[in-house]
């Protein structure tokens, strides 16, 4: 386990970033803290595994689910990181309605399209139209911009909450 010490939530535990990220999360997002308090530690442990900013992975599950779990897509992505079981089951196995299996297959998708795509608001875009999406025309390419813009601006607000 990598114990990350260079994070927007600053050094410490796990257990300490944690309640920082779950105040943040119920201040900005008006998340119950039932809820805040149980997905945090899951974010946390999930950023530092696959080096993503926890303050961005947490902006988007805001804008993927707003902090519910079991929701499903019109297009069939399930859970907090609304994951679309069809394409990476593979990749993800397990129940995507489990939170830590959810924003662990969140976390490996985004941060492999952050490899691919060599910056974080092409890897979000990415994450809501697809590689093949985005590059497949201007709309979408348009679409999955302004969904990295919103994830963006949900990030913003959560760091003004911390």
């Amino acid at each position: 386990m990598i114990i990350s010490g260079c994070s927007s939530l600053g050094g410490g535990s796990i257990q300490k970033r944690s309640a920082k990220l779950s105040t943040g999360i119920q201040k900005a997002y008006s998340v119950d803290p039932v809820t805040a308090n149980r997905v945090a530690p899951i974010i946390v442990q999930s950023s530092d595994r696959y080096s993503i900013d926890p303050l961005l992975l947490a902006a988007m599950i805001r804008q993927e689910s707003s902090y519910r779990n079991y929701v499903v897509s019109p297009a069939g992505a399930v859970g907090l990181t609304q994951v679309m079981p069809n394409y990476w089951q593979q990749a993800c196995p397990g129940d995507l309605f489990e939170e830590t299996v959810n924003v662990n297959c969140g976390s490996y998708i985004l941060a492999k399209y952050n490899q691919t795509s060599g910056s974080w608001k092409k890897a979000l875009a990415y994450y809501n139209v697809g590689p093949t999406g985005y590059h497949s025309s201007w709309r979408m390419k348009r679409q999955g911009k302004k969904y990295a813009k919103q994830v963006k601006s949900h990030e913003k607000n959560l760091k003004k909450a911390l």
